[in-house]
């Protein structure tokens, strides 16, 4: 009885939900910088139908595309007098559906809203391996796959309130920014965890939280002079995803003649240089730019007008409704370039100090610095990407060799001072994300053996060059992981993350003896680098390494710091007239790791302890 008053209830108001299942983006703000808005309706047959909007609005227009199940409408929202207006939708005169749009007022300030600089640092974490704060999310009927902490590629559980629950510990640590791999929804059968197969972009994993949970995470880290960086991902989206279900059009996603199944799949060669190459062939371009990453995620065509058009406002979305301070862009090569400089300059117009960081996967600082707004090396080619910043992947890569030595004429740790004599190349140095291990690479606390030295030597050296450092959850512990044994050993749960783990390193009175090293230099390192400016935007002299030891000053008209990197297995006494020029009127260093002074005038010597860094505030 109650089912059959509900329908006549619907039917009588126009609401018959089988003519319109989905309306994206479900709201909108008013006094956007672009106040054109593209609105998607979806129902079966649903480009048969008539569609009004109420108020005299006139749609700039109402596109069909290949598929009847899908209408795209575009609008001014400037005509829009009131807080929102009707969508009905008729057939044969008669009304089958209306729905009752919002346009939300903005938040003050969210236009100037602060995002990342050079002055934050950076924690990437992978929500399901951090800690579960919620065990009731823990399965969702609607979601296909259910937690298993036993197996290692499997749900384990980890979701927001378990990061709102350990903020105390990531603030007292000295972070200030926090990037979560994706957190919306990824329904697919397995290995769904990692979010980059996402089947909903404005819908959070119900295994994670809710919406209203995102921007309660933001907002507390808000109130902590913190930050929330959403990884956004525009090349993929997961088979299961809603749109790749029910294709809009063909060209939506990258099909094959020659590919394996009903969509055309085949894996990209992975070989994204080509992309700048000026030499590369047609067919190899094409493969790298538009195979797909693996079966389960099929390759989105950003060329498609329609689908640029989604990506655009899903991200604006996102920035506007959880107050985001940034976005982190996955395999940003890979997307069709043009489109991607047309996405990175709608949203930068719209939000003008919001920074996005593309990750850019090369070897080669010429090939990264390629990526950056107003790159010479994009220019060579006629092309500026208007991404603000871009990963170190050139500095990553030469990071773990220069530390292991031997030292030899192109070896050891001049590996670091020739990576960073490229710097020339990027057209702002202080926006490069600069790291030593993240979510998709070995572990160096594993390359080291678990030896803490090197760990501080890694840290001290992103900590205190240009860019923006980032920091891997669970190294400030010294968590371990090989990557030849699965992504699932890089990416263990932080023990104390859930409520019967036998030990939790959250609490530094539980930390064990190895732990509490790691965590404490971690702390007083970036903890004292908030307040450096000097390191945020100072200006840079290194020096040749000598005897395994790598030397340079940060400095501006104000401070002047002395970084000291040695892989030495044995005391090294510098004489520091070499440094002569950086050192005028210095007699004094005071380490701030140690809390030890050394006398570090021109005409002196200092003794570098074997396999130590030491970050010296000159007077």
């Amino acid at each position: 009885m109650r089912k059959l008053l509900l329908l006549t209830l619907l039917l009588a108001f126009g609401l018959t939900l089988a003519q319109l299942k989905k309306v994206e983006p479900a709201f909108w703000w008013k006094g956007m910088e672009n106040s054109e808005l593209q609105i998607l309706l979806y129902g079966p047959q649903i480009a048969l139908q008539e569609v009004e909007l109420s108020g005299g609005i006139k749609p700039k227009s109402i596109e069909k595309v290949e598929n009847p199940n899908y209408l795209f409408v575009t609008l001014d929202t400037r005509e829009v007098s009131g807080a929102n207006f009707k969508i009905t939708l008729k057939k044969n005169g008669k009304v089958s559906a209306t729905y009752l749009y919002e346009l939300k007022d903005r938040k003050p300030g969210s236009k100037e809203r602060r995002s990342f600089t050079s002055s934050d640092v950076m924690y990437l974490i992978m929500p399901d391996r951090f800690a579960n704060g919620d065990l009731s999310n823990d399965n969702q009927k609607d979601l296909l796959e259910k937690a298993n902490r036993a197996l290692p590629g499997g749900r384990h559980g980890g979701d927001l309130r378990g990061i709102i629950n350990h903020l105390d510990y990531l603030e007292n640590l000295g972070v200030t920014a926090l990037w979560l791999t994706p957190v919306n929804e990824d329904n697919e059968k397995a290995y769904s965890y990692h979010g980059y197969a996402q089947t909903d972009l404005y819908k959070i994993d119900g295994r994670y939280g809710s919406n209203a949970e995102y921007l309660e995470l933001s907002q507390e880290l808000n109130k902590r002079g913190m930050m929330l960086i959403q990884d956004y991902v525009t090349n993929h989206w997961g088979l299961s995803h809603w749109m790749i279900q029910d294709l809009p059009e063909k060209t939506w996603i990258h099909q094959f003649e020659d590919g394996q199944g009903p969509l055309g799949f085949k894996r990209s060669n992975y070989r994204i240089t080509s992309q700048m190459d000026q030499n590369a062939s047609s067919y190899d371009r094409r493969e790298a730019l538009n195979g797909w990453f693996d079966l389960t995620m099929p390759d989105l065509n950003q060329s498609n007008p329609h689908l640029l058009k989604y990506l655009t406002q899903n991200a604006i979305w996102w920035v506007e409704y959880a107050q985001l301070g940034g976005l982190r862009v996955d395999t940003y090569p890979y997307n069709d370039k043009a489109a991607m400089a047309l996405w990175a300059k709608a949203l930068t117009t719209e939000y003008p100090n919001l920074n996005i960081v593309g990750e850019a996967w090369m070897q080669s600082s010429a090939h990264i610095a390629y990526w950056q707004k107003d790159s010479k090396v994009g220019a060579i080619d006629n092309y500026n990407s208007e991404l603000p910043s871009v990963m170190d992947f050139a500095l990553y890569t030469e990071l773990p060799s220069a530390l292991k030595g031997p030292e030899s004429w192109d070896k050891g740790m001049i590996q670091l001072y020739n990576s960073l004599s490229n710097d020339f190349l990027y057209p702002d140095i202080n926006n490069l994300l600069v790291f030593f291990e993240n979510h998709d690479t070995e572990r160096l606390n594993e390359i080291f053996n678990g030896d803490p030295a090197y760990y501080k030597l890694a840290l001290s050296l992103v900590s205190t060059i240009r860019g923006i450092p980032q920091l891997y959850y669970g190294s400030e512990i010294g968590m371990r992981g090989e990557k030849s044994k699965g992504d699932a050993d890089i990416r263990r749960d932080f023990p104390g993350g859930w409520p019967k783990d036998p030990q939790n390193a959250f609490n530094p009175e539980e930390q064990t003896a190895d732990q509490k090293t790691y965590f404490e230099f971690t702390k007083k390192l970036l903890n004292w680098r908030k307040s450096a400016e000097v390191i945020h935007s100072g200006k840079t002299t290194h020096f040749m390494p000598v005897e395994q030891v790598y030397v340079y000053f940060r400095y501006n008209e104000n401070k002047k710091v002395m970084v000291v990197l040695s892989t030495n297995e044995k005391p090294v006494e510098l004489s520091l007239s070499r440094y002569k020029e950086s050192l005028e009127g210095v007699k004094n260093g005071k380490d701030v790791l140690s809390d030890k002074t050394f006398g570090v005038s021109a005409e002196g010597k200092l003794t570098v302890p074997a396999k130590t860094a030491l970050i010296l505030e000159l007077n």
